[in-house]
């Protein structure tokens, strides 16, 4: 089901002290940071580029003033202005490594902000870190990238490097197909040895539960005005399932899970998972997406703002109860 908070140490203005600060880097709308607030931290910065997703953010986070700080540029900010923090936070972008992109890996100007992930580390010396990206960084360049270049970097930044890939339908209890490359890192050598990544729980929620049917807009519904609903019509024959049309096909996920939320989701009318419902075919609705990515039923969508922007940012994000479990295992060791 859609993520419910675990303790009562979450954020600001809770009963009880929070037991660790961290920053929020490539933030998103602060799918990261749900998990962390859930493991009992209190984020001191944020720092995302793209203007509609700090809106989201902003509109979900609340925090005193005097106690956190946004940021825009990670190019701009300068070490002496990040806040000191035990964790370092960061999904930083994916694109210079994914398969469905040039993967240009480090070369990329995105790439790039690896090295300023780096110098943060090496000025602020915080306990531990989270990265994650595309399972894709590790076979990048023949798995040189990261072996041979990443991962001594941040090694000799000062910290004790353990890497996983993990699913989201086989290690947190949601139902979408999405593998994802973690990596964490601790200064203390002692407390990488006692961290482990979180195991493999059973998939008890199902596609029907995460679907909001009475919620779907009659823009969500593919009908004979497509181009392509005639193949997708022909195509879409369980309703156990989710769909995907990739711009001259439609795929289907064998699963029975929800096929991988993109960041390109929505952009020209692809990506976004279809389904069918008796006689009927629509993709899912953004609310829909944000529970496949384990969001809380409650959380914020700005009024007004594209529904392609809200796909693109919910496909961007992380789900977040994966998030919280691998928190709370940093947590236990810090």
């Amino acid at each position: 089901m859609a993520f419910k908070p675990a303790l009562d140490v979450i954020g600001w203005g809770m009963a009880k002290k929070p037991i660790y600060k961290f920053i929020d880097l490539f933030a998103g709308i602060g799918g990261m940071r749900l998990g962390f607030e859930d493991a009992g931290g209190a984020c001191v910065l944020t720092c995302e580029i793209d203007s509609d997703a700090r809106k989201t953010y902003e509109l979900n986070h609340k925090s005193p003033d005097k106690e956190h700080s946004y940021a825009e540029d990670i190019f701009d900010l300068k070490s002496s202005d990040v806040p000191s923090h035990d964790v370092l936070v960061a999904g930083f972008p994916c694109q210079p490594f994914s398969i469905a992109g040039l993967r240009k890996g480090l070369k990329d100007k995105r790439g790039k902000v690896f090295e300023e992930i780096i110098r943060i580390l090496k000025d602020k010396k915080p306990a531990a870190f989270l990265l994650e990206n595309v399972k894709g960084m590790l076979s990048h360049n023949d798995k040189k990238t990261y072996t041979e270049v990443m991962k001594p970097m941040l090694e000799e930044a000062g910290y004790k490097v353990k890497e996983a890939v993990l699913n989201s339908m086989t290690h947190a209890n949601v139902p979408q197909n999405r593998e994802r490359l973690f990596i964490v890192g601790f200064r203390d050598e002692s407390k990488s040895r006692e961290f482990q990544f979180p195991e493999k729980i059973k998939l008890t929620t199902t596609i029907e539960d995460l679907l909001r049917h009475e919620e779907a807009k009659e823009r969500h519904f593919y009908t004979e005005r497509f181009d392509c609903y005639a193949q997708i019509k022909r195509e879409l024959k369980s309703e156990e399932t989710l769909y995907q049309w990739r711009r001259q096909y439609v795929r289907e996920n064998k699963s029975n899970v929800c096929p991988t939320l993109t960041a390109n989701m929505g952009a020209g009318g692809h990506n976004v998972p279809l389904l069918k419902h008796g006689s009927k075919i629509r993709k899912l609705t953004p609310r829909e997406c944000g529970l496949f990515q384990g969001f809380p039923e409650d959380f914020k969508l700005p009024q007004g703002m594209a529904e392609s922007r809200l796909y693109h940012q919910f496909g961007n994000s992380v789900t977040v109860p994966l998030i919280a479990r691998i928190a709370k295992q940093i947590a236990k060791v810090l």
